[in-house]
């Protein structure tokens, strides 16, 4: 169980490491042709407010590309977390328990 979860996870964490440099890239990229394109009038100009569109257009794509595969792993995740509690009812209990008296520890300290 532990096994599948830390490997989702890691999946999930590389994919928005990802996605996140290819954001940063695509943008300052269509942020260098848009500032380019304000100071060029005439087709060169328009040639590079296209250019800058269309990068922007492919970085929403691979956002919601990302976003759909998150979304995908995240239902796994809860899946094979529902399993194991069906599975192991009382790991659960005691977990949550455990979980909880520390919680109080902490905070009745305070």
């Amino acid at each position: 169980m532990q096994d599948i979860t830390n490997r989702a996870s890691k999946a999930i964490d590389n994919g928005l490491d990802t996605a996140n440099a290819d954001m940063k890239v695509l943008v300052k990229d269509a942020q260098s042709l848009l500032s380019a394109a304000a100071s060029l009038t005439g087709e060169k100009a328009d040639e590079l407010r296209t250019r800058g569109m269309e990068m922007l257009d492919r970085a929403m794509g691979k956002a919601s590309q990302y976003q759909g595969q998150a979304v995908v792993k995240s239902k796994e995740l809860a899946h094979t977390a529902d399993v194991y509690v069906k599975d192991n009812p009382w790991r659960t209990v005691v977990a949550a328990a455990s979980v909880g008296l520390l919680v109080g520890i902490v905070l009745g300290r305070k």
